[in-house]
C-alpha cells in the first residue's frame, strides 16, 4: 500500500469511527463496516439510503444499523459455505455409520467362522452339522446384505459430495465477485495483481494496467436515482469485461472505478483496449427502465500504465491512477498512458484521481 492510499484508508476509518461515535452505534465489526463503506462511498445505494435517513431527519438506531447491514452488506456466501459443510458433515457421518455397523458384522460374522472351524475339528452329529450349516448361511445373508447397504450409502456419498463440491466451487465463485456487476471485486483483483505481476516478473512477458472512472457519475447518481445508477455501473462493468480476452482481467475496483489487467499486453495495445472501451461506452445511450426516459449518454476516462521490472502491485496501480488524473483534469472522457505523461510532463508522483 502506498503512503497515499494509507492516509485515505486512515481517513475513511477516522470518519467511520466518529460517525459510530456521534450515532452512539456500537462499534461492532459490522457497524464499523457499514460506515467505512459508507465513507469510502464504494456503495452509491447504500450512501444513497443513509443520506436520505439524514435528510429525512431520524435517529440511528441499533435496529437501522442492523436492517441497513443486513441489507447492503451481508452476504449469504459465510451462510452457504456454512450450509454445505454441514451436508458434507451429515453425509460423512452416516457413511461412518455404515462403514462401524459392516465392521461390526464382518467381527462377528468372523468369530462365528473361527467358531464353526473349531466345531468341525470335532466329530459332531449329523443334527449339529446341519445346524451349524445354516447358522452359517443365514449369517453369511446377513453379511452379504450389511454390504450391499453400505455400497448403496457410498455410491449415494459420492453422488452427494460431488454435487456439494459443485456447490461449494459455486460459492467460492461468487465470492469473488461484485454482486452488483457480477465482474470480479476487489479482493479477486489484488489477488490478479499479484499473481500477473510476479508472472511477468518471472517470464519477462509484458503487462499493463488499465484503470477507468466513470466521468460525473456522482451527479448522474443523484439526479436519476442509485437504480438509475446501478444500471450505469453494470453497463460498464459489461463493457469493459467484452472487450478483453483470455487471461485479462476486469474488475470493480471500487465505487465508480474499473480495472483491467491485462498480460501479455504491451501499451500500444493496452491502450487500443481502452479506446474500444471509452468508445463503447459513449456509444450506448442510457434509457430509463421505468419510463423509457433518455438520460443522454455517459462517458468514462481511462488511465493505463505498462509493467517496468522494478515494479510492485502498488507501484503500477499508482502509475495507472496517475494517467487516470491526467485524462480527468485534460477535459475526461479521454485515455491517458504513461507515453502521454512523459510527453506531457504530467502530475507528480502521488497524486490521484479525483
Amino acid at each position: 500500500m502506498s503512503g497515499q492510499e494509507f492516509k485515505r484508508a486512515l481517513g475513511y476509518a477516522n470518519a467511520a469511527f466518529d460517525l459510530l461515535k456521534r450515532s452512539g452505534i456500537p462499534p461492532y465489526p459490522q457497524f464499523y463496516e457499514l460506515l467505512y463503506t459508507y465513507a469510502t462511498g464504494v456503495n452509491p445505494s447504500l450512501n444513497s439510503r443513509i443520506n436520505a435517513i439524514f435528510r429525512e431527519g431520524h435517529s440511528p438506531s441499533l435496529d437501522l444499523a442492523e436492517a441497513l447491514y443486513n441489507e447492503f452488506l451481508k452476504s449469504d456466501v459465510n451462510d452457504r459455505i456454512t450450509d454445505v459443510s454441514e451436508r458434507m458433515h451429515a453425509r460423512i457421518e452416516a457413511v461412518h455409520d455404515a462403514i462401524d455397523t459392516a465392521m461390526t458384522t464382518a467381527s462377528a460374522y468372523s468369530g462365528s467362522l473361527q467358531s464353526a472351524s473349531r466345531d468341525l475339528e470335532q466329530e459332531i452329529s449329523t443334527e449339529a452339522l446341519q445346524s451349524l450349516a445354516n447358522r452359517l448361511l443365514l449369517e453369511t445373508h446377513v453379511m452379504q446384505d450389511t454390504n450391499r447397504a453400505l455400497e448403496q450409502k457410498l455410491e449415494a456419498s459420492r453422488d452427494d459430495i460431488a454435487a456439494l463440491q459443485r456447490d461449494l466451487d459455486d460459492v467460492r465463485r461468487e465470492s469473488r465477485l461484485d454482486p452488483l456487476t457480477k465482474i470480479a471485486n476487489r479482493k479477486s483483483f489484488d489477488e490478479g495483481l499479484e499473481t500477473a505481476v510476479a508472472e511477468a516478473l518471472s517470464g519477462r512477458q509484458p503487462l499493463c494496467l488499465l484503470i477507468a472512472d466513470i466521468d460525473h457519475f456522482k451527479t448522474f447518481n443523484d439526479t436519476y436515482g442509485h437504480q438509475t445508477g446501478d444500471q450505469v455501473l453494470r453497463l460498464v462493468a459489461m463493457t469493459i469485461k467484452s472487450n478483453i480476452k483470455g487471461k485479462d482481467l476486469a474488475a470493480r475496483y471500487g465505487g465508480e472505478e474499473f480495472v483491467a489487467i491485462l498480460p501479455s499486453t504491451d501499451l500500444e495495445g493496452a491502450v487500443i483496449v481502452a479506446e474500444n472501451v471509452r468508445r463503447a461506452i459513449q456509444a450506448k445511450e442510457l434509457l430509463k427502465r421505468s419510463t423509457n426516459e433518455k438520460l443522454g449518454r455517459i462517458t468514462a476516462s481511462f488511465g493505463v500504465a505498462a509493467f517496468r521490472p522494478s515494479d510492485t502491485p502498488s507501484s503500477l496501480l499508482e502509475r495507472a491512477d496517475r494517467c487516470l488524473y491526467a485524462a480527468k483534469h485534460a477535459g475526461r472522457n479521454k485515455v491517458v498512458s504513461e507515453n502521454d505523461l512523459a510527453e506531457q510532463h504530467g502530475p507528480k508522483d502521488g497524486v490521484s484521481a479525483a
